[in-house]
Parts: structure tokens; C-alpha cells; sequence
């Protein structure tokens, strides 16, 4: 069967593509932002939870992320539910069709989330009282969570290969996997990284942040932060590269010096990640953390022009239809100003009366 004839037809959207691509931007950064956050601690936490040594110092570290956790998870969850349905709109026909291929896995993601929402809050809250169950139940939360990127890679990256889809015809139930794809591996690696370098910056930013710790405490929490951070920022880059040359030969030139805004953004991104080495390598943690945004931010659009370069053949923005609706734009607006507004205060206040724990 012609591949073309199993891509369903485009959706028909409310306004410009412009407005929804914008948004897809948007919250895709901020969810990836919490994924790395998220992971990363968690990746620490469990690190600290088996090294040993100094056993006060570990649990006091892993007392620190176990708050963080249960915050990053809720924000990561949200703000990826609504990247899911700017991408639906934009990349519906595509997205529809690989959650089907793998749906057994697409709808595990749900209880799978939910149990290491669970197992967050216990971890935070039972923190002193589990003893050695504690680093065991930090291990299946990170498994947890591993599992759902690992699905959401799959997905992700089979969306992007419609000459695969027949292979539905040999997994009818719905446990397709695309594990062939020589970019998803890459793809996965790459990410998991990023988190442990985000996660160690967070690490760094509590020993700097925190005001009921020791001078030489906060010190070591810092230390240990700029050195995960510096560490997995250097694997990073290699993994980055690797992503790279995995790609179809095509979409390589393109970003080699092909189209000047793909390589301009490559260049600017890759150079920001080798200026983030030097800065952790002399922990200057603000520095830092204002060039990791930048970093993210690169690797964001990078990740757009790929998959617009994997689709041109089948699909571009610029060929969807608009059925003009932008009363419920305005009333989009409307609520995402209130509830921005909301929850920014509602981290305030939380902020505020914690400023001890957080």
C-alpha cells in the first residue's frame, strides 16, 4: 500500500498556523524544561541513594529532591498536555496514526505516570521513615518515568516515518515499537543527559538557595551540582552529535550549511553548549543557568526543523486550512492569562512560606 494512502487527511484549524505554532513552541519548552528537571533529580536522587559513604550528606541531598519532585512531575504533566494538543492540531494526521501503532504502550503512559506521581509522594513524605525501602522505591519511580520517555521517544520519532506505518500490519495489536529507527536511540540518550544536567544545576542552585544549611554544606551541594552538570553537559554534546549523524543524510546538509536559519540555529546551539562546559567547569551557576535556557531553547527549534524536514515530502504547515474561529481564540487567551496568573501566585505563596525547604 502507497504510503501517502495511509496518512488521513489534515485537520481543518480555527487561525493561523502561525498562532498555534507559536504556542507548540512555547509550551514544548517549558514542558521539556520540567521533564529535564524532573528526571534529572530523580536520576541524582537515586545516585545518592546507593552511593556510599557519607550517609547524613546523601540523605540530606535526597531530602532536598524528594521536595522537588511531586512539583516537577505536576508541572511537566500539564504543560505536556497542552504541547500534545498544539501538536495535534498542527501534526494530527501524523500523531493520530503512531499513538495507534503503539497503542497499548501510548495508553500504559497514563497509569505509569500515575503511579510515579504516587510513588513521589511517598518518597517525599514518608522520606525519614522508609530507611532502606526508601532508595528501592526511588529506583521504580526513575524506572517509571524512564519507561514513559522511552514511549513518548517512540512515538515521537515513528510520527515522523509514515514508510513504517505498514509495519502496523504485522503488530495488528497495537505494540508496534520503532525500534529500528537508527535515530531513536541517539534521540533517547541525548535527552536522558540533558536531564542529569539540568538536575545537577538544580542540585547546585538548592546548596545556593537554601538558608538552614551550613556554609560548607551548601558549598558541597553546590559542588557536587556544577559537577554533574559539567559532566553530562560534556556527554551531551558528544550524544548530540550522534543524534546528529543518525539523521537522513539530507536533513544533515541542511543544518551543515544547507538552509542558513537551520545552521545558524545549530551553530548558536552548539556553541552555547560548549560555553556551558567552561562555565560549570568554573561553577558559575548563574551564568549557567541563563545559557542552559538559551541551550533548550536552540535545541527546541532544532527539534522543529527536523521534523518539518522528516514530513516536507507528505506534509507542510503552510498546506493547512483555516476555518476562521477567533472567538475562541480570545476566550483561550482570556483563561490562559487567569490561570498563568493563578499559578504564578500560587508558587509564590508557596515560595514564600517555604522559603526553607524549597
Amino acid at each position: 500500500m502507497p504510503t501517502h494512502d495511509l496518512i488521513p487527511a489534515a485537520h481543518t484549524i480555527p487561525l493561523h498556523w502561525g498562532w498555534l505554532y507559536f504556542f507548540l513552541i512555547l509550551t514544548f519548552y517549558l514542558h521539556i524544561l520540567f521533564v529535564n528537571a524532573l528526571l534529572g533529580t530523580g536520576l541524582i536522587a537515586l545516585f545518592y541513594e546507593f552511593k556510599p559513604g557519607n550517609k547524613e550528606k546523601n540523605a540530606g541531598i535526597t531530602r532536598i529532591l524528594s521536595k522537588k519532585l511531586i512539583f516537577f512531575l505536576a508541572f511537566a504533566v500539564n504543560l505536556g498536555v497542552a504541547a500534545l494538543l498544539f501538536l495535534q492540531a498542527l501534526y494530527g494526521q501524523f500523531l493520530y496514526v503512531s499513538s495507534i501503532l503503539l497503542a497499548v504502550y501510548w495508553l500504559l503512559t497514563v497509569f505509569l505516570l500515575i503511579t510515579a506521581y504516587y510513588g513521589a509522594y511517598v518518597y517525599n513524605l514518608r522520606h525519614e521513615n522508609l530507611f532502606l525501602s526508601r532508595k528501592f522505591l526511588i529506583l521504580g519511580i526513575v524506572l517509571l518515568l524512564l519507561s514513559v520517555a522511552f514511549i513518548f521517544s517512540n512515538n515521537m520519532s515513528l510520527m515522523l516515518r509514515p514508510e513504517k506505518w505498514p509495519e502496523y500490519f504485522n503488530h495488528p495489536g497495537g505494540t508496534f515499537l520503532n525500534l529500528n529507527d537508527p535515530t531513536l536511540l541517539p534521540r533517547y540518550l541525548h535527552f536522558l543527559t540533558a536531564s542529569v544536567a539540568v538536575g545537577g544545576l538544580i542540585l547546585a542552585i538548592s546548596g545556593k538557595w537554601r538558608k538552614n544549611l551550613s556554609g560548607n554544606i551548601a558549598q558541597s551541594y553546590l559542588n557536587a551540582g556544577m559537577r554533574f552538570f559539567t559532566a553530562a553537559t560534556f556527554i551531551q554534546i558528544i550524544l548530540g552529535l550522534l543524534f546528529l549523524i543518525s539523521l537522513p543524510q539530507k536533513i544533515i546538509w541542511e543544518f551543515m550549511g544547507g538552509n542558513l536559519l537551520y545552521t545558524t540555529v545549530f551553530i548558536f546551539t552548539l556553541g552555547c553548549s560548549f560555553l556551558l562546559l567552561v562555565l560549570g567547569t568554573l561553577q558559575k551557576l548563574w551564568s549557567s543557568t541563563a545559557t542552559l535556557l538559551l541551550t533548550i531553547m536552540g535545541m527546541v527549534f532544532m527539534r522543529d526543523f527536523v521534523r518539518s524536514m522528516f514530513l516536507e515530502d507528505y506534509f507542510q504547515l503552510k498546506d493547512l486550512k483555516v476555518d476562521a474561529q477567533y472567538s475562541a481564540f480570545y476566550l483561550f487567551i482570556i483563561a490562559l492569562a487567569c490561570g498563568t496568573a493563578l499559578i504564578i501566585y500560587m508558587c509564590r505563596k508557596c515560595l514564600n512560606t517555604s522559603s526553607k525547604e524549597y
